[in-house]
């Protein structure tokens, strides 16, 4: 992530641009020159996730409420001192960083194979030198986030241009973040999460300035450099044989700093040396190698320039980059609503340029058309229809809210009220008018709200650019018995696709297809998978977007439900469902989902599943965290990273039927607990009593049999009887493959 090699170099170089600082100290300073602002952290919150997560376990699927005191303490002590957060996640994967995104799942693959392994080897934990974040670790932050109050923005692309920019236009103290494109990027002070200690509110500031005096730079030199170097959107190899030339030629190498280190000093110096001398004169095009890269390096340098900045190493627009758009004026609408005060430094000489969105022009790809048949999952790889991000015209926004106790959410009181108030991002240039999935300019509207408010998941993605992507899950790919998650959810979310995009008419040879980048055992990922709409039987048909987002008439919300139950294919159940009470009832939902449709889920599953979440009720934070295991099961571990992906599903389908329920139904610190779920599957596994599982508690053993016989009932309306293991037969395979999953039941 960020710039090749800087990091370790920073590190070994250049100490002296690291500087301890004291944020309490910090935000007393910029108080008192800024009377009238709140000082301000722009957090990374995608950097920050594995500094967070302090939990000791990892490995179970997740220790959620310990996890959400930790997020509670980390707010705690900066609200202490006087300082406002404003968290950034990652909304999007963009087109031309992709290829780094497949990359790195691809790495995290070899990573869990090597964690299985080791599970299997010794019957424990790896140490934290294996650490790998718990499933659905960044969705369910923003949801803990907002729970504690606090301003959780997801980007419209990747988010490090936006804390940026928002860091810059804001005069903010600073970024929190671990990422070395904060070192390029021309923008607020620079801080480290990975040294930063809660206790004394230290941590390290880089100084952009020092970097530069010792690489005898300027800082509008860095974007050069760093796309010299190699980042996530010009690939290493690239300018590979350019580096080793200016190494060859360079005469001051040092020993003690490795190869990598005299990389870094011999392109700086390069820079310094030679192009410096032609700059203004020369394009960069007859100065480096650039040849059939030129306007991918081009692309590479204007990507790190905010909103106002310009670039000295631009002689004019470069031709084929950015359609339209001047890159060496890089502006765009910036009218923030964040409740965030403009603090105008009397010292500061940045110039920052704002203009609204462009007109939409909206290109319709496909309309709602009545449901005929259902349509099968489409698999060629080589069908690449083209879809792409739209721009995203002034929105305006109502958000009237109702307020729960602890571990909930501030949820809507209706589905998606009336549009009022502007709400736009900072947006690179490229991100301007295009063809979307859905036509309809007020529905985009809604969802690219709810989208930025981390409100919802997912379906701004889908009826955006038709493109979703599911990062890695802790699944043995050894293990047959247990299918991938990405498969189990799979007929979810083509329902969902259905919903939100209309389906395949009936003959018809064309219709809406989701690109899936679903990480599972066996996927090289070259492609996405190609997902068709999978058509659902509702009563009285299928209710537009806007009636169904919009709507605040009371019958609306009892449809919404309908919808909801109908996704997972539930709509027979729904009798029994409403007779379980919250938190309870979504995760009702998910277990008659899991266990139809996967056939190697017995009995003793079923009872670990009920009995943790009843048991969760009843237990402090503190007994979670002493929780002793006597040994850790692989099974075990699937399962729980199973039922919390399936808890991701159910935010994507709540958000899509306009919220049916509230979203603390389905927030993992209110429903499971990886330790606690883990021990009542080795209970269970070794044929325990439901009296030991419930830990001899009467009050919950009534509970038990009544969850217990509404999950069995609503599987058998499926012909799924859930046996022990002691019945399972051999046709119990659990089949993988997704073209021939005999376990998949629609």
């Amino acid at each position: 992530m960020g710039v090749r090699g800087l990091q370790g170099f920073v590190g070994s170089t250049c100490p002296h641009i690291c500087t301890v600082v004291n944020f309490r100290e910090l935000a007393e300073h910029h108080q008192s020159r800024h009377p009238e602002c709140t000082p301000t952290i722009v957090v990374d919150a995608m950097c920050c996730l594995r500094y967070w997560y302090t939990p000791e376990s990892w490995i179970c699927g997740g220790q959620w409420r310990e996890y959400f005191s930790a997020l509670q303490d980390f707010v705690k002590a900066f609200t202490a001192v006087g300082i406002k957060l404003i968290f950034f996640f990652d909304g999007m994967v963009e087109q031309n960083k992709r290829d780094e995104w497949v990359k790195r799942r691809l790495k995290n693959n070899k990573e869990i194979s090597r964690i299985f392994h080791y599970i299997k080897s010794h019957r424990e934990q790896p140490g934290r030198n294996m650490f790998f974040i718990p499933s659905g670790l960044a969705i369910f932050t923003r949801f803990a986030l907002k729970a504690l109050g606090q301003e959780t923005l997801c980007s419209l692309q990747e988010a490090d241009y936006e804390v940026a920019s928002y860091g810059l236009q804001h005069n903010c103290l600073g970024i929190l973040g671990e990422d070395t494109d904060y070192f390029i990027y021309d923008t607020c002070p620079y801080f480290s999460i990975s040294e930063f200690c809660l206790d004394s509110l230290e941590t390290i500031m880089f100084s952009r300035e020092k970097l530069c005096e010792s690489l005898g730079l300027h800082v509008a030199d860095l974007p050069l450099l760093a796309c010299l170097l190699g980042n996530d959107v010009i690939p290493e190899g690239m300018f590979e044989s350019f580096r080793y030339k200016c190494l060859s030629s360079y005469t001051s190498v040092k020993e003690n700093i490795g190869k990598k280190g005299n990389i870094i000093l011999a392109v700086s110096d390069y820079i310094s040396r030679v192009l410096h001398m032609h700059q203004g004169v020369k394009k960069l095009e007859d100065m480096l190698p650039l040849g059939p890269n030129k306007a991918l390096f081009y692309k590479g340098v204007a990507s790190y320039l905010l909103p106002g900045q310009k670039s000295p190493w631009f002689l004019q627009n470069p031709k084929g980059v950015i359609t339209d758009k001047q890159v060496i004026s890089m502006s765009s609408n910036l009218e923030s609503k964040l409740e965030v005060p403009m603090c105008t430094d009397p010292e500061s000489k940045q110039e920052v340029s704002m203009c609204t969105d462009p007109q939409f022009n909206q290109v319709p790809i496909c309309t709602h058309p009545e449901f005929k048949q259902e349509v099968p999952m489409c698999t060629d790889p080589e069908s690449k229809p083209e879809v792409s991000m739209c721009a995203y015209p002034e929105i305006k926004q109502k958000l009237p809210v109702e307020t729960n106790p602890e571990f909930d959410l501030e949820v809507p009181m209706c589905a998606y009220p009336e549009i009022k108030q502007e709400d736009s991002m900072n947006m690179r240039p490229e991100f301007k008018q295009q063809v979307t999935m859905v036509s309809d300019p007020e529905i985009l509207k809604v969802a690219r709200t709810y989208h930025v408010h981390s409100e919802s998941y997912l379906v701004y993605n889908i009826i955006s650019n038709g493109e979703i992507e599911c990062s890695n899950t802790l699944e043995d790919e050894l293990d047959q018995a247990l299918p991938s998650q990405a498969f189990i959810y799979r007929p979810v979310r083509q329902r969902v696709y259905s919903l939100l995009l209309g389906g395949w008419k009936d003959g018809a040879s064309t219709g809406p297809v989701v690109k899936e980048w679903f990480v599972y055992p066996g996927n090289p990922l070259r492609h996405p998978d190609l997902v068709r709409p999978l058509q659902m039987t509702l009563p009285g048909g299928t209710p537009s977007l806007d009636v169904l987002w919009l709507s605040q008439e009371p019958a609306m919300q009892t449809q919404r439900l309908d919808i909801l139950l109908a996704c997972f294919n539930l709509s027979s159940s729904k009798e029994e469902l409403q007779m379980v009470e919250s938190p309870l009832r979504a995760l009702c939902c998910l277990l008659i989902y899991l266990f139809v449709q996967v056939d190697t889920l017995c009995l003793e599953d079923l009872h670990a599943f009920i009995a943790q979440a009843l048991c969760l009720q009843g237990k402090s934070t503190a007994h979670l965290m002493n929780l002793q295991l006597e040994y850790i099961s692989s099974r075990a571990v699937q399962l729980g990273s199973l039922l919390v992906r399936g808890l991701t599903t159910l935010a994507l389908v709540n958000s899509a039927c306009g919220f049916p329920w509230t979203t603390s139904e389905f927030m993992p610190w209110n429903v499971f607990d990886g330790k606690l779920f883990h021990q009542k599957y080795l209970q269970s596994e070794k044929g325990y009593a439901v009296e030991v599982l419930l830990e001899q508690n009467r009050s919950w053993l009534t509970k038990f049999h009544n969850l217990k016989a509404v999950v069995c009932k609503a599987c058998l309306k499926e012909n799924r009887r859930i046996v022990g293991r002691t019945h399972w037969t051999s046709h119990h395979t659990g089949n993988r493959q997704c073209e021939h999953d005999q376990w998949r039941r629609y």
